[in-house]
């Protein structure tokens, strides 16, 4: 195994679902193309035998946690599987005793950390809320990129994907677009950079009556326009070989990114943006992203 102290690393999650499978190869194409390791991680969580709820609430039947021998045998098997389809990529392998998001956000704050890459298993019910919760943490808390697969991600045939951003002016989403154009660059793909705007009459009913002459959605929707031009102006100058499309679009900013993308695309968020509340962690776009995307989302603090 190559060591190397410089290199820097794509650490993805996997637990032996298909989505974890599909996170270990997108994972391994990224590593590729921009020249960087793929660590594969595992987490074995401790068992609770104590506490009030010890025997009141027990793992699901329908997904337990491994045991040690069967996590050691499924990072064997991913390492194999894995560098058979990319025989040059640089693998290692680390099996946590921790909980599946503190053992990702422990990965995720080694200083060799590039992006953190895990599946969306897609499960319904309680279960869901659970397993959608290590995404919802490490994209709210982890120092680097998180990217979430949803439980079937394929690419289209034949359709090269496209790097879809939210632009909206906060700290946050500039760091987006700066990962998306980055990524673009890497990927010889172009950047779709989407600025979402919304009548004030959509607000109408929580502010108050509103004089119909006072707001000019004319004048809102040229204010993001601009907005948009400023936001991309330097990324353009720094990477002028990234093609960029420019999308103002009179939506929700949730609708105008998933209505864009495809399942072929990457949609690129901040983790908050300028109308979320300084207390929270993930904003309600973000969240809302990660649950309606068909294809992988990166989410950047």
């Amino acid at each position: 195994m190559d060591s190397a102290p410089d290199r820097r690393w794509v650490v993805v999650g996997v637990d032996g679902s298909d989505s974890s499978r599909y996170a270990l190869e997108w994972s391994a194409y990224q590593a590729t193309v921009r020249g960087l390791g793929v660590r594969i991680v595992i987490a074995v969580p401790p068992t609770e035998s104590h506490g009030p709820f010890s025997g009141l609430v027990r793992p699901s039947a329908s997904t337990p946690a491994p045991s040690e021998a069967e996590a050691r045998a499924l990072l064997e098997y991913a390492r194999d599987w894995i560098q058979r389809i990319f025989s040059d990529l640089v693998v290692e392998t680390r099996l946590v005793r921790q909980r599946a998001a503190e053992a990702l956000l422990s990965e995720a704050s080694r200083p060799d950390a590039a992006a953190v890459v895990i599946g969306s298993r897609g499960l319904g019910g309680l279960a869901a809320a659970f397993v959608g919760s290590v995404g919802i943490e490490l994209a709210a808390h982890a120092p680097v990129p998180v990217v979430v697969l949803p439980k079937a991600h394929e690419t289209a045939e034949g359709v090269k994907g496209r790097i879809v951003a939210g632009v909206d002016g906060s700290d946050p989403g500039r760091r987006a677009a700066e990962f998306a154009f980055v990524q673009a660059a890497k990927q010889g793909t172009e950047v779709v950079a989407v600025c979402a705007w919304q009548p004030v009459a959509t607000f109408g009913s929580s502010i108050g009556p509103v004089p119909p002459d006072v707001f000019d959605d004319d004048a809102l929707e040229e204010s993001t326009r601009r907005l948009l031009d400023s936001e991309l102006a330097e990324l353009r100058s720094r990477h002028p070989e990234v093609a960029v499309e420019r999308r103002v679009v009179r939506a929700h900013p949730v609708v105008a990114l998933l209505e864009e993308s495809t399942p072929a695309d990457l949609i690129v968020v901040g983790t908050r943006g300028r109308g979320g509340f300084a207390g929270l962690l993930l904003g309600s776009v973000s969240q809302s992203v990660l649950h309606g995307a068909e294809g992988p989302v990166a989410v950047v603090r």
